[in-house]
């Protein structure tokens, strides 16, 4: 099983003079204190148990990767309260001004690490984005791909700053291009905060995603299959009171054929509990709204992802 999901700001308190965190920190704009920072922690860790004990799930993510993690330390920090099996991180500090990175974590019990590698998206050195990171596990001697991406935001205008979402969307396609060079049915999993919707341009024109199954298993070399094509919840980002689908899950054709790593039906969820959404129940309830302190989980709900492994039991 695999979660991703982007966690909202999670910092340390501590001022580190080479980014732009000073607004979370005890004495800046957010008011950031020890405190504040434990509830996120417990914020996180209910979600996470509550996954284990669902019905439908009954165990931890055998690998969670989450978005806007400001540091190794305040990342790994997370995962010490979580399950009886430590995780072990793969932790790349990006060229963000304000520090966020992807954490990624997997447990060594049921994955292995063989691989991990970053990309840069040349969006120009006035604002540099998070990298795009690859890694390459094995689980029951079936070898995968994740790639995992976070791209520039929608601040100010969404027209505006398309064209970074472009650029790094490009970026995503080359590897994922480089890869089914090499084996056209080979198993990757692309998921990320895009920042985009699946029909957007730089989701559906320039990466590839369909939500065709049938049409991604024709074009092995060209399309990448999106897990939210029949999904009929709640989407996983809320903006102005409408629900978006701007983290993503998305598939190489090598995941829709029952060999390797595949997935069955209603594999693919966006994860919640009522205490996750705000009272209007329109949105996520959030660690901070409209620059206002709430003490909520994230502006984000987490996206599950349940893959099965031939010849072994399902992840």
């Amino acid at each position: 099983m695999i979660l991703w999901w982007n966690v909202e700001n999670l910092f340390d308190t501590h001022n580190d003079p080479d980014i732009d965190d000073e607004e979370f920190t005890p004495e800046g704009r957010n008011h950031w204190t020890q405190k504040k920072l434990a509830l996120k922690r417990l914020r996180i860790k209910q979600v996470l148990d509550s996954i284990n004990t669902s019905p439908e799930y009954r165990r931890y993510p055998d690998i969670l990767a989450f978005a806007e993690t400001e540091n190794r330390t305040v990342f790994a920090g997370i995962l010490k309260e979580i399950g009886s099996s430590p995780y072990k991180t793969l932790y790349i500090e990006s060229p963000d001004k304000r520090g966020i990175d992807i954490g990624l974590a997997y447990n060594p019990q049921t994955v292995r690490l063989i691989s991990s590698k970053f990309y840069i998206v040349p969006v120009g050195n006035d604002k540099p984005t998070r990298h795009i990171i690859i890694a390459g596990f094995s689980a029951g001697e079936h070898p995968f791909r994740l790639m995992l991406n976070h791209w520039p935001s929608r601040a100010f205008d969404k027209e505006w700053t398309e064209q970074k979402r472009i650029t790094a969307a490009k970026t995503a396609r080359h590897i994922a291009d480089s890869l089914r060079r090499t084996d056209a049915t080979i198993d990757l999993i692309i998921m990320g905060d895009f920042n985009d919707e699946p029909e957007n341009r730089s989701i559906k024109q320039v990466l590839g995603s369909s939500g065709d199954a049938a049409r991604v298993r024709r074009a092995c070399s060209d399309l990448l299959y999106n897990c939210w094509s029949g999904y009929s919840g709640i989407g996983s980002y809320s903006y102005r009171n409408n629900w978006e689908r701007i983290d993503q899950i998305l598939l190489s054709c090598g995941m829709l054929q029952k060999k390797g790593l595949s997935i069955s039906h209603n594999a693919f969820r966006c994860f919640y509990f009522p205490n996750m959404l705000a009272q209007s129940a329109n949105r996520p309830y959030s660690t901070y709204h409209k620059g206002k302190y709430k003490g909520g989980y994230s502006d984000h709900l987490p996206l599950l992802l349940k893959v099965d492994i031939e010849s072994a039991k399902k992840r």
